[in-house]
């Protein structure tokens, strides 16, 4: 993992874009989930979480790894995804099935279209039987740790 200073930014602005060069394995069907922890709190997140390799398939990649967020709480859209200079950052990238990839795939399609008018009606797609709502997700985790000097 890597970073760098946020562009269009202040030069005095501490905000700071963490990046990971990622190498996904050859053969259609994976999945994953990412969430980030900054310092001491909890893990989140990120606003879109779930990824597949329908497009990158055995490729060596690099993306910019946005901050998780609480969704309990309203967006901060001045400082969205981004981490500050001095942060201790975990990044818990885990691999899923599709079962969930559809489940967290379909629920934050919903989540981000919720109040708008203009967006396609959604269907949260669980994996669980008999009429109940809801997932029942593995997860298989990878954790990277990265210090941002002040």
């Amino acid at each position: 993992m890597q970073w760098k200073k946020v562009p269009n930014r202040p030069v005095t602005d501490s905000f700071v874009v963490l990046m990971a060069t990622v190498t996904d394995p050859p053969g259609l069907g994976n999945y994953i989930r990412y969430f980030t922890k900054v310092n001491r709190q909890q893990y989140y997140p990120g606003y879109n979480s779930v990824f597949d390799d329908a497009i990158i398939d055995g490729k060596t990649y690099t993306v910019n790894v946005d901050r998780g967020v609480d969704k309990n709480q309203p967006l901060e859209t001045d400082s969205y995804g981004f981490f500050k200079r001095g942060d201790t950052i975990t990044v818990k990238f885990s691999n899923i099935d599709k079962a969930s990839f559809d489940f967290w795939r379909t629920w934050e399609f919903s989540y981000q279209s919720n109040g708008n008018p203009f967006s396609s009606p959604g269907v949260v797609i669980g994996n669980i039987t008999n009429g109940a709502l809801g997932s029942f997700c593995g997860y298989s985790s990878q954790f990277k740790t990265i210090i941002i000097p002040k």
